[in-house]
C-alpha cells in the first residue's frame, strides 16, 4: 500500500516527542557512544584484520531498504554446470574490527541489538563501522564471512561452507526495484535466479512443514519532519530473500551441532490445546480446516487480504508461534534436548546480521572454526554460557511494538469522537474470565490496530464493524489502551 502522510496538530507532535523520549528512558536505550568507543571505531575502521582469501571477483549485490546503510548481507547467485544452483552469501565480518574485551566489544554487550525508532535508531556499533568500514556498501572492499551453499535442482542444500574473504559488492538494490525487474523480465540472471531459488526453497520449507506468515507489516517512517503510518504488503521478493538467510541460519546450526560448541535459536511447538482452539476459531470464521491438514499447510493456503483470513492469521501468529529462545552448548555431551525451531521446522541460529545483533558475531566465528577444523577462539567459548541470557535482555522487539503504539495514538489524537470502519481481529474470549465484548480491531485507513469494547453485543472475529474513537493518548500508561474504540450499533 502507498504510504499516507499523517498530519498531526502541534499538540500531537509535542505529545509524540515527549512519548518517544519517555520510551527511550523506559527501555534504557543508550545515548551517544562514549568518546573512547568512537575513537576505537575510527581506529578499527582504518586497520581491520584482513583475510588472505580474495573474493572481490564475485559481483555481489545487496537487497535492503533504499535508505539503509548498515548492510549485513550481500549475495551472488548462479547455476551450477552439473545442474542445481550455487549461492554465495557474504556476511559482514564484525570480528575483523571489534577486538575481544575492548571498548567496542564492551559497548556492544551493553547495547545487544540496534534499536529502531521512527525518528532515529540507536545502533549496536558506531556508524563509522556499521554504516561505513564494516558495511557491505557498493564498491567498498571489506572483510566478510563468505558462505557458499550448493543446491540441487529441487532447492535442497547439498553442501555449505564458510570462510573469511575480502568481498566487494557491485550494487545496492531495494525490494521494490528487484521485484519490478524480476516481474518485467529485465533482471540480470544473478538477480532473476532469486525467484527460482527462493520459490524452490519455499517448496522445501512447505515439505518440512515450516511456517511463513504473510501478514502486512505495520510500518512507521519519519520523512521531512512528518510521520507516515501504513501497511506494507509483503512482496514475493521479501520471502525469496528471507529464504537465503534461513538457508544460512539452518546450515550454521547444522555445523555447530556437528562440531560441538554452538548457540541455537530455538522455539517450542504449539501446545495441542492451542491447535484445538484455533480449529474452533477457523470453524467460526468459515475457514475449512481438514483434520489431516497441519496448521502450517493451512496458513500457507490463506489470503491475508481476505479479512476473515487476516483475523485468523493474527490469532495464529500469537498462538502457534511461541516465544523463541537462545540455547548454547560447549560440546556434544551438552547439546540441549530442544534444538529445533518450530516455525522453521529445523535447527536454526542467528548469524546473518552481525552489524545489528550481538549474537551473530559469535555464531559466525563458531562456523568459521568448524569449517577450518579448528577450535573456536577462546573469547567465543568464554562468552557462550552467558550469551543466551544477554540476548534475552535485548529490547528491539519492544522498541518496534511500542513505537507503533505511540505513533498510532498521536495520529488519532485529533480525531477522538470520529467513527471508522474496522475489522475485528481478536476477542478476549480465551481470557480468564472469558470476555467476547472486548478485543482488537484493525483499520485500513489510517493503518491502526486498537482495543475495542462493546456495551451489549458480543464481538465476532473477522466481522466488519463501525467503531467510535473514545481515547487516543500517547501518554496513557497502559500501552494496550492508549487507543480505545467502542462498537457502534447501526
Amino acid at each position: 500500500m502507498p504510504r499516507r502522510p499523517m498530519h498531526m496538530s502541534e499538540a500531537a507532535k509535542a505529545a509524540l516527542r515527549s512519548a518517544f523520549q519517555k520510551l527511550r528512558t523506559d527501555l534504557h536505550a543508550p545515548k551517544a557512544f562514549p568518546p573512547t568507543v568512537l575513537e576505537a571505531a575510527d581506529a578499527a575502521a582504518h586497520a581491520p584484520r584482513l583475510p588472505d582469501k580474495d573474493a572481490t571477483h564475485l559481483p555481489l549485490f545487496t537487497i535492503d531498504l533504499p535508505t539503509s546503510k548498515d548492510l549485513d548481507q550481500a549475495m551472488y547467485l548462479e547455476r551450477r554446470s552439473g545442474g542445481g544452483f550455487r549461492v554465495y552469501y557474504a556476511i559482514a565480518d564484525v570480528a575483523a574490527f571489534v577486538a575481544p574485551d575492548g571498548a567496542l566489544d564492551t559497548e556492544a554487550h551493553k547495547r545487544i541489538v540496534t534499536l529502531y525508532f521512527p525518528d532515529g535508531k540507536v545502533p549496536l556499533h558506531p556508524p563509522a563501522l556499521s554504516e561505513g568500514a564494516a558495511s557491505l556498501l557498493p564498491y567498498q572492499t571489506v572483510p566478510a564471512l563468505l558462505w557458499q551453499h550448493d543446491l540441487d535442482a529441487h532447492g535442497e542444500v547439498t553442501a555449505s561452507h564458510v570462510s573469511r574473504a575480502l568481498v566487494r559488492s557491485r550494487d545496492k538494490l531495494d525490494y521494490a526495484g528487484v521485484q519490478h525487474a524480476i516481474d518485467s523480465g529485465t533482471a540480470e540472471e544473478p538477480v532473476a535466479l532469486l525467484r527460482d531459488i527462493g520459490t524452490l526453497c519455499e517448496a522445501v520449507e512447505a515439505a518440512r512443514d515450516g511456517i511463513s506468515l504473510t501478514l502486512p507489516d505495520q510500518e512507521v517512517t519519519f520523512e521531512d519532519g512528518s510521520f507516515r503510518l501504513s501497511y506494507r504488503a509483503p512482496l514475493a521478493v521479501d520471502g525469496w530473500n528471507e529464504q537465503i538467510s534461513l538457508m544460512t541460519g539452518m546450515a550454521a546450526a547444522r555445523m555447530m551441532l556437528d562440531s560441538g560448541p554452538g548457540i541455537l535459536r530455538t522455539q517450542d511447538t504449539a501446545p495441542p490445546q492451542e491447535v484445538t482452539r484455533l480449529r474452533h476459531i477457523a470453524q467460526r470464521l468459515g475457514i475449512h480446516w481438514p483434520p489431516r491438514l497441519s496448521y502450517a499447510q493451512l496458513i500457507r493456503s490463506l489470503d491475508p487480504h481476505d479479512q476473515k483470513h487476516a483475523a485468523f492469521l493474527h490469532e495464529a501468529a500469537g498462538a502457534l508461534l511461541p516465544k523463541s529462545d537462545y540455547k548454547s552448548f560447549r560440546d556434544h555431551d551438552h547439546i540441549p534436548d530442544q534444538t529445533g525451531h518450530a516455525a522453521i521446522a529445523a535447527p536454526y541460529t542467528h548469524c546473518t546480521a552481525p552489524l545489528r545483533r550481538l549474537v551473530d558475531r559469535y555464531a559466525g566465528e563458531l562456523c568459521v572454526a568448524a569449517c577450518d577444523g579448528q577450535a573456536p577462539p577462546d573469547w567465543v567459548l568464554a562468552a557462550l554460557d552467558d550469551l543466551p541470557n544477554t540476548m534475552t535482555k535485548a529490547k528491539g522487539g519492544a522498541a518496534d511494538r511500542r513505537s507503533v503504539d505511540l505513533v498510532e495514538a498521536a495520529v488519532l489524537m485529533d480525531r477522538v469522537g470520529g467513527v471508522f470502519d474496522a475489522t475485528v481481529i481478536d476477542t478476549d474470549e480465551e481470557e480468564n474470565p472469558p470476555n467476547r465484548r472486548e478485543g482488537q480491531v484493525q483499520m485500513a485507513d489510517p493503518a491502526v490496530v486498537g482495543r475495542v469494547t462493546s456495551a451489549d453485543v458480543d464481538l465476532e472475529l473477522g466481522a466488519s464493524v463501525r467503531v467510535r474513537l473514545e481515547r487516543a493518548d500517547p501518554a496513557f500508561p497502559d500501552r494496550e489502551r492508549k487507543i480505545l474504540f467502542s462498537l457502534v450499533r447501526e
